[in-house]
């Protein structure tokens, strides 16, 4: 079986929104997957277009395949850093503040064993 994979690291935006995205187009075929991404209207999904975009290039140019043969066979979400942050409370005081960070990896393949 002919894999090719893309990662995208350090994104801003919180895993578990990310992983909502993640499981509509997981398993699907990248035509469809696409068309998941692009009319969802979601930020996650505008940066999945892209990781997915990038694995497709790969799959293309590593293994020389068509892009209506590939499909979605693992993907991922995984948590970065955190950029610490604070907000202001009374009597001089701050309550935490944490901006999640997500690392995503898309796995295409042909999905023919």
């Amino acid at each position: 079986m002919q894999n090719a994979q893309a990662i995208s690291k350090y994104l801003r935006i919180s895993p578990l929104k990310a992983r909502l995205v993640a499981n509509v187009i997981r398993g699907l075929p990248v035509i469809e997957a696409k068309a998941q991404l692009e009319y969802g209207g979601l930020k996650a999904g505008r940066m999945f277009k892209k990781t997915l975009d990038s694995a497709v290039a790969n799959m293309e140019m590593q293994h020389d395949t068509k892009r209506e043969d590939m499909k979605i066979l693992e993907v991922r979400v995984d948590e970065g850093p955190r950029l610490k942050r604070a907000k202001a409370r009374n009597k001089g005081g701050r309550a935490p503040i944490l901006k999640r960070m997500s690392h995503f990896t898309i796995v295409v393949g042909t999905g023919k064993e």
